[in-house]
């Protein structure tokens, strides 16, 4: 199972908030619910908040075994 964990820790540790990503960096507000969730997101996005936070995708997702 994917874990979001990771990314609010980024968001945490370089003071960027959910409302500076959607109007300020341009992510949808639908791609932040879907990571609140635990949904899928797709690899464009992945990289898209990668360069945003400038971190690797590790900070971001996680895998965690059942």
């Amino acid at each position: 199972m994917i874990s979001y964990k990771p990314f609010y820790e980024t968001l945490y540790k370089k003071g960027i908030t959910e409302y500076n990503l959607i109007y300020k960096q341009g992510f949808s507000a639908n791609t932040i619910y879907r990571i609140k969730k635990g949904e899928a997101i797709s690899t464009k996005t992945l990289d898209a908040l990668c360069y945003a936070l400038d971190c690797e995708v590790s900070e971001i997702i996680k895998f965690e075994k059942e």
